[in-house]
This record gives structure tokens, sequence and C-alpha cells, in this order.
């Protein structure tokens, strides 16, 4: 799914998506959505010839158990969740979405809690926030090597540099609402 795309833009306002479907990204997030408007949102996107992800857990009306993931993957069909619940992932991955776990690095209990979860589920991606951790980045890229998982870094990305050293320290792809790191054609 993430073939070239090295920043992912998480959109919160339409008029970002709008602008986002005239642009040159293959690959959009969308965060803070509304059940009502979701639906359409992903088949404007996929008319635009872009992949959708979703971030289930903020998604306004949305109960995330097996029939709101049911409603996700047959009806509204994304062409990938993100998640920090277990069972979404696992339910993702059913429908065969592009499973992502979100994972946040609070301290290091919370960083073993989570990798432990991250092998019961075995997600393609993991979402580390915040993504300003470049040390913690490359120890965990070294455990999830062994189940060939990449990482998406996110949360408290502000400039390039930021960006870069996430990428350099085994991030496959940066997601950020930050517009100014959007490095696509917003015309």
């Amino acid at each position: 799914m993430l073939h070239n795309q090295r920043i992912l833009p998480a959109v919160k306002q339409m008029k970002d998506y709008d602008k986002l479907l005239e642009s040159d990204t293959e690959v959009i997030v969308l965060l803070e959505t509304r059940i009502s408007s979701l639906k359409s949102m992903v088949k404007y996107a996929k008319r635009a010839n872009k992949k959708v992800i979703v971030h289930a857990d903020l998604i306004q009306g949305l109960k995330t158990d097996n029939y709101g993931m049911e409603y996700l993957g047959q009806d509204v069909k994304p062409d990938g969740i993100i998640s920090t619940r277990t069972n979404v992932i696992q339910l993702a991955k059913k429908y065969k979405l592009t499973a992502i776990q979100r994972m946040f690095l609070i301290d290091s209990q919370a960083i073993e809690h989570n990798l432990n979860l991250v092998e019961q589920t075995k997600p393609d991606f993991v979402e580390v926030l915040p993504g300003v951790m470049p040390h913690v980045i490359s120890d965990i890229k070294s455990t999830l090597d062994e189940h060939n998982i990449k990482i998406i870094a996110g949360g408290l990305i502000r400039t390039q540099q930021d960006v870069d050293e996430a990428i350099q320290a085994g991030a496959t792809a940066i997601s950020t609402s930050l517009k100014e790191l959007w490095d696509f054609n917003l015309s």
C-alpha cells in the first residue's frame, strides 16, 4: 500500500480533503470523521484513484465492535484501518483491509505491552506516536523486522528534520496533519 509515499496526510478538515483529492498523493488518512459522511468520502477518494486509511477509533457515531467493523469492511470499504484496539486490527485483517496498529510510546512498560499485542495481532504496519523519538523507533524496528511489520511514525512531527530522522531510524512513512509537511501538489 505504501510504495513510494513517505508522507501520509492525515485529514481533519474537508477543505484539506478536497485539495488532496486533486493532488498527486496516493494515500489519504481520514481522522475524526463522522459516520454519516465516511462512506461518501471514501467513495470520492477512490474515484480520484486515492487509497484511504480510516482511523476507526476516531469515527464519530461508530462503535468498533464486530458489527461496526462489518460495516466498515463490507459497506465503506477503505483500504486500511488504524486502531489502538487489537480486536479492530484482527477484524480489519478479516475484511482484508490493511491493518495499522497505533502504539503510544509512553514508557518502556507501555512499549513492551504494545509489542506483545503486536506479536498477537500481526498488523501490516505499526504507527508509533510520538514519532519524534528516532532511537526508540530504531529499537522497535529491530523487533518488528522479525515479523516483517513496517513502522509509520506519527505525532509531534513538526519539521522536515523530524521526518528525516524518523525515516533514517527505520520508519517507512510519516503520518501528519501538518500541511506544511505534505510535499504534494496542492493546487
